[in-house]
């Protein structure tokens, strides 16, 4: 059955093996979520259902925001997202969702927001080659020719300096190295996008 889960990068550390090797391992605080609703192709055109992470105090909230929870008899959550599903007729509204639906050997995809850097030249951003720094150049950082002449205008796509980051951005096919539901902590395999507090969604590989 298709999953996922919401939740929060802690950080980067290592884990071993009992043979000693280590893995470089991403610990994610996942969940507790909770159903919200729930979303069916003959209402809405498709599948899914709608989860809801840490909890807000109710004077936070706007009048629309406490009608929906309060429809659902649930208390307001700070963060909203859906995720697709096959069958979200086999969840409940105000069903918890925690850590635990991920075992140890999975395989899952965690998206983000990559980390932002401001408006960055063309060397930061995309790997560019500087120009000689010696013997008069005068043309050390700068994008170059845009070879524009004939049709006159820059083409869509042209790799130039612009504002890098802050994209959503998936980091695919990873392991489940250690599940820890009493503490809401998963850890993944590798690296994943987005700084540390930063907001992730926890899904099945669709490579797996």
């Amino acid at each position: 059955m298709p999953k996922g889960i919401l939740g929060r990068k802690i950080g980067m550390t290592q884990l071993f093996t009992e043979t000693g090797v280590a893995i470089p391992v991403t610990v994610i605080k996942a969940g507790p979520c909770v159903v919200v609703e729930k979303r069916t192709p003959e209402r809405d055109g498709y599948s899914a259902i709608q989860l809801g992470f840490e909890e807000k105090k109710e004077f936070r909230a706007s009048r629309p925001v406490k009608g929906q929870f309060a429809k659902s008899n649930l208390a307001a959550m700070r963060i909203l997202k859906e995720i697709r599903l096959n069958d979200p007729e086999s969840y409940e509204i105000g069903q918890q969702i925690k850590a635990d639906i991920f075992q140890l050997g999975e395989k899952v995809d965690v998206t983000g927001t990559s980390k932002g850097h401001g408006f960055a030249g063309g060397i930061k951003r995309h790997g560019f080659h500087r120009g000689p720094m010696t013997h008069g150049s005068k043309y050390h950082r700068r994008p170059g020719s845009l070879a524009a002449k004939g049709p006159a205008r820059v083409f869509k796509g042209r790799k130039l300096p612009g504002h890098y980051g802050a994209e959503r951005v998936t980091a695919l096919n990873l392991e489940v190295i250690r599940v820890e539901p009493e503490k809401d902590l998963l850890a993944v395999k590798g690296g994943i996008p987005g700084p540390r507090k930063g907001l992730v969604v926890i899904k099945d590989s669709v490579k797996a």
